[in-house]
């Protein structure tokens, strides 16, 4: 065979890989258990995440992987070499590369005909009307900053979305202790703690109830924090030793999924629930 017949051959062989991949159905197993009619109800949902680092990124990767199509990931940070150790966009190769730009670029090779939205922007009380909440059925918390985080809950809680949130997910090495209950009933996690401190002494609270993914352990750090990150305001660029606590892939990325199971249960349900 000379290298013309070659080259036709291939070129063959490569368009009937993409014809078995069109004819495909990318969710059978999911349609398998839940049925046609779930698994459209499912990629008919519009989800917005916020923070793909060590929760939310995986809980991306599994909203796309059970069939949701329609999925808006914010986050305005960089690959950083400390996220390698549970952070999906995190590889050698992605070092300083933005978040929602890799995880776009997985999420699609997993589903190309999904409609990625990756949006590089911090969600803050100033900047929160550009990301027109009213828009989605699902809003998912994944961030860690006490304040936005106070902000994004009461704002999401003022449409007619479905409000998911992550608390804590440092200091934890027992994924037998993550669970899920609602806001007000979460115990022994920090953050929660205060949060509720925030919204008991602020004007405003959460007016629905908010399911979040949480876990009672609390440990303590062992080693010693040498990290030294950067952060730019207004053009000037500083360097800063950051509080941090340790994390494991086996407990952010449990969040994670745990995160994703309440969106598409919900979804389920619903169905479910209207039969």
């Amino acid at each position: 065979m000379n290298q013309r017949e070659n080259k036709i051959n291939n070129h063959k062989n490569s368009e009937e890989q993409l014809n078995e991949r069109n004819d495909a159905n990318y969710f059978s197993r999911v349609e398998l258990l839940l049925g046609n009619e779930a698994l459209e109800l499912i990629s008919s949902q519009r989800v917005i995440l916020f923070g793909v680092g060590g929760v939310g990124s995986w809980c991306a990767e599994a909203l796309v992987r059970s069939g949701i199509k329609h999925l808006t990931i914010v986050d305005p940070d960089r690959v950083n070499i400390s996220n390698m150790n549970r952070q999906l966009p995190a590889t050698i190769n992605t070092i300083g590369q933005l978040k929602v730009e890799v995880l776009k670029k997985r999420l699609l090779e997993i589903n190309p005909d999904a409609e990625i939205e990756a949006i590089a922007q911090i969600y803050t009380e100033g900047t929160s009307a550009m990301f027109y909440l009213h828009n989605y059925h699902f809003i998912v918390d994944a961030i860690d900053t006490l304040s936005h985080k106070a902000h994004l809950l009461i704002e999401s809680c003022k449409t007619d979305a479905r409000v998911f949130a992550s608390m804590g997910a440092g200091l934890k090495m027992d994924p037998t202790r993550i669970a899920i209950t609602e806001f007000w009933k979460v115990k022994g996690c920090k953050l929660a703690a205060a949060l509720r401190q925030r919204f008991r002494k602020g004007e405003e609270k959460p007016s629905q109830k908010i399911m979040c993914v949480y876990s009672e352990e609390m440990l303590q750090n062992k080693g010693e924090n040498n990290m030294i990150e950067e952060k730019e305001e207004s053009g000037i660029i500083s360097y800063y030793k950051p509080h941090t606590n340790g994390t494991m892939l086996h407990i952010t990325g449990t969040f994670g999924f745990m995160l994703a199971s309440l969106v598409i249960n919900d979804i389920n349900n619903q169905l479910v629930s209207s039969k």
